[in-house]
């Protein structure tokens, strides 16, 4: 019997985002590839042996548009559509699609600004329901409330390109997990700043798993948990606080987290998502076998040892 051991990949891949096309698994990752374009894409027969075929992103030509992050990839009608945020450090991002002909691309920037009324907006997760409508899942900064920073919203999609434009928040920050960093100075502002990310749906049983990172993607404390709905725009509950899917091993694995979800060989859910390497100088990708109960998710990793192979 075949097995693996994490990462999966050892270069630089954070925010990974892994699209199933026919037989063959497509990963897409925050960071530039060899040459430096936009977003390195790998290709999987097993989930397990990756290789590199380069960018994914024709690049803008703007001069702030130098920070790529988070993107992922939907097919419709045989085109793939590209979503991902861009802008300066970890200031002005927002919303873009692109769009490709094949999963590897080149992806083309189609000229649109998906949310173009948010202060800054990352972490775009499109999502299509049994009835055939489209959500767009993304994270947003939001001042008001007892816990501000980052938090997941989500907006109906009117086609491939464009949004209603009326987000709607689903989860506010509610534990000291989730705090990114205490007094950080934006928006001419001081906040204790919260950071819930990456959001992830799957429908199940009827019902919406939207899973999310929390904390602060640079230290231990950064982990992934779950909210639970009966309609894709909410509401959500928490069934359980605390980041109850993964969180930090100490002394094996630090930080796991942005995950996405695929459909294994044989149809079973892997939670793809990237963690620190030892040396806390690279995101790397890993994959575990995603475990359901009746209840919902259950803590499906870190693993560092040897697992069964998909």
């Amino acid at each position: 019997m075949a097995t693996f051991r994490n990462p999966v990949h050892r270069g630089y891949f954070a925010d990974p985002f892994v699209l199933k096309v026919e037989d063959l698994f497509f990963a897409y990752g925050t960071g530039a590839a060899p040459g430096g374009r936009p977003f390195e894409v790998l290709e999987s027969a097993d989930l397990v042996h990756w290789e590199s075929l380069g960018g994914a992103l024709d690049p803008l030509e703007e001069e702030w548009a130098t920070d790529y992050w988070a993107p992922e990839v939907a097919c419709r009608d045989g085109v793939f559509h590209m979503y991902y945020s861009v802008g300066t450090g970890d200031r002005g991002h927002l919303l873009r699609v692109a769009t490709a002909s094949q999963p590897e691309g080149p992806f083309v920037d189609a000229g649109l600004v998906l949310t173009p009324n948010e202060l800054f907006a990352i972490d775009a997760h499109p999502f299509r329901d049994d009835d055939g409508k489209w959500y767009l899942f993304y994270a947003h900064d939001v001042l008001e409330g007892e816990r501000v920073g980052t938090t997941v919203a989500v907006d109906r999609m009117t086609s491939m390109t464009s949004l209603a434009g009326r987000p709607r928040t689903l989860l506010a920050p509610s534990d000291d997990w989730q705090l990114f960093t205490r007094g950080r100075e934006i928006y001419d502002a001081v906040f204790d700043w919260h950071t819930l990310e990456g959001p992830f749906v799957r429908k199940r049983a009827g019902r919406y798993w939207l899973f999310y990172s929390g904390g602060s993607w640079q230290q231990a404390g950064y982990g992934v948990s779950y909210a639970v709905a009966d309609h894709p725009m909410g509401p959500y509950s928490e069934p359980q606080p605390g980041p109850v899917i993964l969180e930090t091993v100490p002394g094996e694995v630090i930080g796991p987290g942005h995950n996405s979800l695929v459909s294994g060989p044989h149809g079973e859910d892997w939670i793809v998502y990237h963690a620190w390497d030892p040396d806390v100088t690279a995101r790397q990708m890993w994959i575990d076998r995603l475990v359901w109960s009746e209840d919902g998710p259950r803590r499906s990793g870190p693993t560092r040892g040897p697992q069964v192979s998909p």
